[in-house]
């Protein structure tokens, strides 16, 4: 290819190609044609009949349903505010009845209904749905929180975008230490999306903004050591692991039990799900559950610590190379002093080389998408 300006743009058009493509399989994989697959749910009774009633359920069902049977009402109601179970049904001649925690899924509450409302109906009577866990009104389908999960993401991974490409000429501890204060800026920003600006929070505030600068801080230093190995193929990089896979296995839309068995695979320890689903345990389940989240986020800042310790091993044994090779380059032009003309060519050149990585920074800065 002649064009050297062609040739750059032409590079620069693979990423948002490719993250085109990306999205596209990320997103209409995990939420076009959501379906039960072993969604839990309980039948709620210790008669033969009862047991009878819940195999025939699971038999009629296949792989769509997981089918137990708890003793008491009160079991069943624990096992909703564990997430242990989607749903469950309690059976009457007169008056069934379904318990739903709609704050754990307000999807999979609904899938549950479809399933036993004809269930009651062959036993002509009306379905009654009680809410053990209902959201607050002012997030009535419980889906807020992942919608602040979107908010955190991205101001977490365009931060990367600065920190690794405006930020590269400061030690790595440097950009290690920056990355930890802009993670707790971006979690309190989100603590006031969720509190005070759209009351998706009505309590635990700074339990909100510990899970969301522990999220935060895990993506901002994995993306700052990443950037040292893969430089403006970052953004690509952090789009994979924090929207592509992250958003898609976060559970906030769809729990995994309803979704095919790779996002459901990943929700078990992704970050964003540890983040969605702790926030739930905080704000609705009396923090049941929000210990095994916490440390699955914890899990993920850990990790980001040592990506970012292997580019600063990586950065310290290189720049014994760059020294040398700057003195070289110095002791070259020293041997044969050039003249005014030359010199001021050299300089120019220099200039015209320190402007080119600042606009290559600065490229890399405005590829950054939020989605």
């Amino acid at each position: 290819m002649r064009s050297p300006a062609l040739r750059h743009v032409l590079t620069h058009l693979i990423t948002p190609l490719l993250m085109c493509i990306g999205m596209g399989l990320a997103y209409m994989g995990a939420f076009v044609t959501p379906e039960p697959h072993h969604l839990p749910v309980a039948v709620v009774g210790t008669a033969p009949q009862t047991k009878v009633f819940a195999q025939a359920v699971k038999d009629t069902a296949g792989d769509k349903l997981d089918v137990r049977t708890v003793a008491t009402r009160a079991d069943a109601v624990r096992l909703l505010e564990s997430r242990d179970v989607t749903g469950a049904y309690v059976p009457s001649a007169k008056a069934p009845e379904l318990l739903v925690a709609t704050a754990a899924s307000d999807m999979g509450a609904t899938a549950v209904e479809k399933v036993f409302t004809p269930v009651a109906a062959e036993q002509g009577a009306p379905l009654k749905v009680t809410d053990v866990a209902a959201p607050v009104a002012d997030d009535p389908t419980g889906q807020g929180l992942f919608f602040l999960l979107v908010a955190v993401s991205i101001g977490s991974y365009a931060s990367v975008a600065a920190l690794g490409a405006a930020g590269a000429a400061l030690a790595m501890r440097v950009r290690a230490l920056l990355a930890l204060g802009v993670s707790a800026v971006v979690g309190g920003i989100g603590a006031l999306l969720a509190g005070p600006v759209f009351h998706l929070a009505h309590h635990d505030l700074a339990g909100m903004w510990g899970m969301a600068w522990l999220y935060s801080a895990g993506i901002l230093l994995v993306g700052v050591g990443l950037h040292t190995f893969l430089k403006r193929w970052t953004t690509l990089a952090m789009m994979v692991l924090f929207v592509m896979l992250n958003f898609t296995s976060s559970g906030g839309l769809f729990r995994p039990e309803l979704q095919n068995g790779f996002f459901g695979t990943l929700h078990a320890f992704w970050n964003g799900a540890g983040f969605v689903e702790g926030a739930r345990s905080l704000l609705y389940f009396g923090s049941d559950g929000l210990a095994r989240n916490v440390w699955t986020l914890v899990g993920w800042l850990l990790a980001g610590l040592v990506v970012t310790a292997v580019a600063a091993l990586y950065e310290r044994s290189r720049r014994p190379l760059q020294q040398a090779a700057r003195a070289e380059t110095g002791a070259g032009a020293g041997t044969a002093p050039a003249a005014p003309v030359a010199r001021d060519e050299a300089e120019a050149e220099s200039g015209a080389d320190v402007k080119g990585g600042a606009e290559e920074a600065e490229e890399e800065i405005e590829e950054t998408v939020g989605v």
